[in-house]
């Protein structure tokens, strides 16, 4: 839907159109530090796409609600940033910063070392080491800036050990959206610009997928992948009927 601060062309008609077919859809981000109103907001302010947070499903979330599901005692530490303990806050994980049983690992701007050690010895303890999403870069209007899969590789080559990863394009996330949307894998599409995220996501779980060649994954960037997107369009309105 954007790129920073610059919206994607395209996709306000794109979505409109959606919305007046009555087509059930999702904005599903790996972004864990925006809470689903603040990403709503964002896409109201930046690309003019009014709406509700109840359409919008984040690797954060996923990730508590993973937590929630499987772990539902635990003492839960959290590498990340406000939006991310809130959602813990709201779905009651038991936060803690001593005797650890699960860390999930975000991207965390306000980043210490102090914090690392924490998470590095409770995974080194025992700890379910768990990461929002891998993305080791995010794309901005000024260039690629530090993602939270680079945090991820700090922990892991600090720990030797890997973390189960909720966000795209591992199928956590796609479980949850599902769920949510309460449709079935054959229902539904995988729209998305970035081929290693949002296609791959699409793909590992078994549903069609959208390519728009208007944002990370250029076309010539396809020519060496064996599994290619189901569809491929240049921008968004091509796939309005």
């Amino acid at each position: 839907m954007y790129s920073g601060t610059l919206p994607i062309p395209t996709a306000k008609v794109f979505v409109e159109e959606l919305v007046a077919k009555g087509i059930p859809h999702l904005f599903l981000t790996n972004n864990a530090t925006r809470t689903p109103e603040e990403v709503a907001n964002y896409l109201k302010e930046i690309c003019q796409i009014d709406t509700s947070p109840d359409f919008v499903y984040t690797s954060g979330i996923a990730a508590v609600e993973y937590v929630s599901h499987h772990h539902p005692s635990a003492r839960t530490f959290i590498v990340g940033e406000p939006a991310l303990i809130r959602q813990a806050e709201e779905n009651e994980l038991i936060l803690a910063n001593k005797e650890i049983d699960v860390v999930i690992q975000s991207l965390d701007r306000t980043m210490t070392y102090e914090k690392l050690v924490i998470a590095n010895n409770a995974i080194r303890n025992g700890a379910e080491f768990i990461a929002t999403n891998p993305d080791t870069s995010i794309p901005t209007e000024n260039g690629f800036i530090p993602g939270a899969g680079s945090l991820t590789a700090f922990l892991k080559t600090s720990t030797q050990k890997d973390p189960i990863i909720i966000g795209k394009p591992y199928s956590h996330i796609m479980d949850g959206a599902l769920e949510k949307l309460r449709l079935s894998k054959d229902e539904v599409a995988m729209v998305g610009d970035n081929y290693n995220t949002d296609i791959l996501a699409g793909i590992n779980y078994g549903i069609d997928t959208i390519l728009t060649l208007t944002g990370f994954t250029r076309r010539e960037d396809l020519e060496y992948i064996e599994t290619k997107p189901t569809h491929i369009v240049n921008n968004l309105t091509e796939w309005i009927v």
